[in-house]
């Protein structure tokens, strides 16, 4: 069993901007997102939420220390959890897993006059290579980020390896994004489109100023006519730049995010590498994520 995480700290529910919008998505609904305000998983499925204009309840709770009918709905304890009822009623199931969350989000509501645009390609390559760099990101970058702020001098690896290693993992990105959008069409992943490869990295991209708080040298992207290697690495983090300042600007980014000052709290225990979350502890194992 997990140890506990002394959250005792931190404030109980989202603040800020995030404060308001769970305040207006507060009444009962037969749709309940459960989530707890610091988690960038969780945030990936409100973001879908506010993209597809979903009617639905959002159900703040505790994740390291889970009450008997949360568990009852979800014994695994993750969040986000989606608490989908059918329209006519009868025991509420429960999805799970924030890539899974999404996706399923982005089927279920489907009408695009009430739900705006697909967040996934209707051409079936275009859908499978958005499919490929949701993997990357989730595997490669998120995995490189908690490795670059869990780092701490006695660890096997040094700070610049960290900051290196996540680098690497988002410029792979990027890259993709040059490759397949020459015209440079729009800031997104796919050009002009919003997409779920942009929902996915997007809680992460307003989580860097994070590593620049806490970690020496900071996340090291280079800024204007500062990239090493020349042209091509500053196309590179130009692109990457027009990105980050799409992202961080998105309403359903910035309608979800509690205040800085809050987060800061949350990730000091990441920083100092004593927190017991699970997605830390897999971190030091070198594990996949859960």
């Amino acid at each position: 069993m997990p140890a506990k995480v002394d959250t005792s700290e931190l404030p109980s529910r989202p603040t800020g901007a995030a404060s308001r919008l769970a305040a207006a998505h507060a009444a009962e609904h037969p749709l309940k997102l459960y989530g707890g305000w610091f988690c960038p998983f969780v945030q990936r499925s409100w973001i879908v939420l506010h993209e597809k204009r979903i009617p639905h309840q959002y159900v703040e709770i505790n994740p390291y220390n889970k009450a008997p009918e949360f568990l009852a709905l979800n014994p695994r304890g993750l969040v986000p959890t989606l608490g989908v009822q059918s329209a006519t009623g009868g025991k509420r199931r429960p999805l799970y897993e924030s890539v899974v969350l999404c996706e399923y989000l982005d089927e279920a509501y489907a009408d695009e006059t009430e739900n705006g645009p697909p967040l996934l390609p209707r051409d079936p390559y275009e859908r499978a290579r958005c499919r490929i760099w949701i993997d990357h990101v989730g595997s490669k970058v998120v995995p490189g980020f908690y490795r670059f702020i869990q780092h701490t001098p006695d660890k096997a690896y040094t700070i610049d390896e960290a900051r290196e290693n996540f680098l690497a993992h988002v410029r792979t990105l990027v890259r993709e994004m040059l490759e397949n959008d020459e015209e440079e069409t729009g800031p997104w992943f796919l050009g002009d489109a919003f997409s779920l490869v942009d929902v996915m990295l997007a809680p992460w991209a307003k989580r860097l100023f994070l590593i620049d708080h806490y970690k020496p040298g900071g996340v090291g992207i280079p800024g204007e006519g500062q990239a090493p290697g020349g042209e091509e690495e500053e196309k590179v983090w130009a692109r990457w730049r027009k990105w980050l300042e799409a992202i961080t600007s998105r309403p359903s980014v910035r309608d979800t995010w509690s205040d800085d000052e809050q987060y800061v709290a949350a990730y000091k225990r990441y920083a100092e590498d004593t927190t017991q979350s699970e997605v830390a502890q897999a971190t030091r194992k070198g594990e996949r994520l859960p």
